[in-house]
């Protein structure tokens, strides 16, 4: 009976001690329940290449994970772990960023963040501008432009022209003339740059060419073989030629016999029109030839090397007319149309410093 006693005893004790643990361990979790994330901050990663990109990466103590809201248009927000980031592409402007961080309990800590983006006005804005005759095409680059905005410059109150990157724009003016061409780049957001081109818009060039007008390229085309030219004012204004600019053409001392320069035209000379060319020209000595040499016939005939003709003057010191009368050769067509205009001096020997002047370049029957 009394190892019965004992037994019993010992099993009581044994059910008030398990009572106790159990009741601790419920106390414990009651308390564990009550714990949420503390210092709950966040990194933004704003990038400064006008792409609009930030990379938020929410911090705090005890997170076991994050909710981030974006605070911009109707994106859901999005859940992150700890240590992980999440990335939006936010246009220029103002947003409140809220980020929950939730404990290992449950428990929810919230917290919202003002977000400042900003776009950069663009750099190192580069314009270029190709021509032909009254046609002009504008291409546009810079260092974080979203997009452009173009203002040709012919227009009272211009509502600009929208270019994209590496997008080119074609603008056709009614007149020759200097306009400034405006290129405003755009960041993005309220940030731009403008950057101004003046440029000259000239009429077709082709014959006649008298070298007076300011709607006339007179330097398109170049030399070859030391030779060098240049419009400038009359300096003989007597006699056959009174006008105000000539050009001058320079056989420089050692300059190749075959120098000379070349001229392409826009308007090509037509011998539907007339098979004659005619000029005036001025030089200190008689006896030396110049050449007009038309080439690139349109249709390609005839080939280059075939309307040459070489006439010498036959006074110094004193404006003379020189005729060249291309209905001699044979070989050309008589509709033949020619797209480019060379002229040489004295071919049969190299350059002694010769300096002749031209003037009045026209095309008659």
């Amino acid at each position: 009976m009394k190892k019965i006693k004992l037994i019993f005893s010992f099993i009581l004790m044994l059910v008030v001690a398990t009572s106790c643990t159990v009741e601790g361990i419920n106390n414990d979790t009651a308390l564990l329940g009550t714990e949420s994330s503390a210092n709950l901050n966040k990194i933004f990663d704003i990038s400064s290449d006008n792409s609009g990109k930030v990379i938020i990466t929410p911090t705090a103590n005890g997170a076991v994970s994050f909710k981030v809201d974006y605070g911009h248009g109707t994106v859901s927000p999005v859940t992150v772990v700890p240590g992980a980031s999440t990335t939006h592409i936010y246009p220029e402007g103002k947003y409140t960023v809220k980020i929950s961080a939730k404990s290992i309990s449950g428990a929810t800590t919230e917290q919202t963040f003002p977000l400042d983006v900003v776009y950069r006005a663009p750099e190192n804005v580069t314009v270029t501008l190709n021509k032909s005759i009254h046609n002009l095409k504008v291409k546009a680059k810079a260092d974080y432009a979203k997009s452009y905005l173009v203002y040709f410059g012919d227009v009272t109150n211009e509502v600009g022209t929208p270019l994209s990157n590496d997008g080119e724009l074609s603008h056709d003016y009614a007149v020759a003339g200097t306009y400034n061409v405006k290129v405003v780049a755009l960041s993005g957001g309220a940030a731009k740059t403008e950057k101004m081109t003046p440029t000259i818009i000239y009429n077709a060039y082709g014959l006649p060419i008298t070298y007076e007008l300011a709607t006339q390229n007179y330097g398109v085309g170049g030399t070859f073989g030391g030779v060098s030219t240049a419009v400038l004012a009359n300096p003989f204004p007597t006699g056959l030629n009174t006008s105000a600019k000539v050009w001058r053409y320079t056989k420089s001392l050692g300059a190749e016999s075959w120098s000379g320069t070349y001229s392409p035209l826009d308007t090509p000379i037509d011998f539907a029109i007339g098979k004659k060319i005619k000029l005036l020209l001025y030089a200190t000595e008689v006896g030396k030839s110049l050449n007009v040499e038309l080439e690139w016939a349109v249709g390609g005939t005839p080939a280059n090397g075939v309307a040459v003709l070489k006439v010498a003057n036959t006074v110094a010191n004193s404006w003379e007319e020189l005729v060249f009368d291309f209905s001699t050769i044979a070989a050309i067509p008589a509709n033949a149309k020619f797209t480019q205009l060379v002229f040489r001096y004295d071919d049969s020997a190299k350059g002694s410093g010769e300096v002749i002047y031209i003037d009045n370049i026209r095309l008659t029957n």
